[in-house]
């Protein structure tokens, strides 16, 4: 996206003819310097607002902390977790962080817990696995009854062949923007109620939203919408996707804008409607539209570090993911505006 600056242009502010009269000097003068101060005036703001355009984090307002963001993902990316592997124990420090995170943002717990606990039996390594999806809600202050579940996955792939994927974009990028979510919604109360959930076993076959979504805590014609963000964090082209208009274009229909105003570019497709990868099956979202409930779905193309050690902390785009996360919130308020018309 290419933003053309306007061309600033200096006009005089006599509003009479000099011809009807012969003004004193010192009435010229006040003339002169009025003229000059409007017309300065003016150059200001169209400075301001010009500068203010090419600044970072300038497209959509951000009622969230980043600084506090990215202390999050480099402590959730560090090797000290281990990669987050499900059942693993640095999976189980994941879901301790994120559990205690969601509780000082003022979410509320469902049954008491911050966790919904699964169990799988996994076929690649004949055990059984042991899953916690990570969640809480806030509730609404005018359709309590009505629910956006916004989400993303906290595992990654842990430690294989000596070697630890931190996984920092697949998908602490996400988890993370869940605090970013949470910090808003602290400072702006939601119309609907909402579930942010961080599933676990994504990376083992989408486990846990597949949990979720058949033991839901709340009915399921209740849920409006699932918004799913996983790996948000970098893009070379500065590309983000929203996936799902082929499927719910009736939940798409007032984001055609969003490029125009977003400083990164927001691209729709991955649906199956061209000829990329159909991204409607790769990522947690994919057990919503299972379950008929609409979805969309926030992701970058795949990158050199996808499902490599090497997707560290340092490899993330920050000014990307930040215009990601307003991106994410900037959605969230639309549809929390438009509510059960998107189904």
């Amino acid at each position: 996206m290419t933003l053309v600056p306007f061309r600033i242009e200096r006009k005089g502010t006599f509003a009479t003819p000099l011809s009807r009269f012969e003004p004193n000097k010192a009435a010229l003068e006040r003339e002169k310097l009025k003229g000059h101060l409007n017309t300065d005036i003016w150059d200001m703001i169209r400075l301001f607002v010009f500068l203010t355009l090419l600044l970072p984090g300038c497209g959509f307002a951000q009622d969230f902390n980043f600084e506090e963001v990215l202390t999050h993902m480099k402590t959730l990316t560090s090797d000290e977790y281990e990669g987050r592997g499900m059942d693993t124990k640095g999976g189980e420090m994941t879901k301790e962080y994120i559990s205690y995170h969601f509780d000082s943002l003022g979410l509320k717990q469902f049954d008491s817990s911050w966790l919904q606990p699964f169990n799988v039996m996994h076929n690649l390594k004949l055990k059984k696995l042991k899953g916690d999806n990570v969640m809480g809600y806030f509730e609404g202050s005018e359709f309590p009854d009505r629910w956006i579940v916004v989400s993303s996955h906290h595992d990654h792939m842990g430690i294989m062949d000596d070697k630890i994927y931190n996984g920092a974009d697949d998908n602490a990028s996400g988890t993370c923007a869940l605090f970013a979510v949470a910090q808003y919604l602290t400072a702006n109360p939601p119309r609907h109620s909402v579930v942010l959930v961080a599933f676990d076993g994504e990376e083992t076959g989408l486990l846990g939203s597949k949990h979720f979504v058949k033991n839901l805590p709340m009915a399921k014609d209740t849920v409006i919408l699932n918004m799913n963000m996983d790996m948000i964090s970098r893009n070379d082209k500065s590309e983000i996707f929203l996936c799902g208009k082929a499927h719910y274009p009736q939940a798409f229909e007032a984001l055609s804008d969003l490029d125009e105003l977003s400083p990164i570019n927001v691209l729709f497709g991955h649906d199956g409607s061209d000829k990329k990868d159909n991204w409607t099956f790769a990522s947690d979202h994919g057990n919503f539209h299972k379950a008929d409930i609409p979805f969309i779905y926030f992701g970058v193309e795949d990158h050199k570090d996808y499902h490599q050690p090497t997707d560290d902390f340092e490899n993330i785009h920050k000014d990307f993911y930040r215009e990601a996360m307003a991106l994410v919130i900037k959605v969230f308020s639309m549809v929390d505006e438009r509510g059960s018309s998107l189904r």
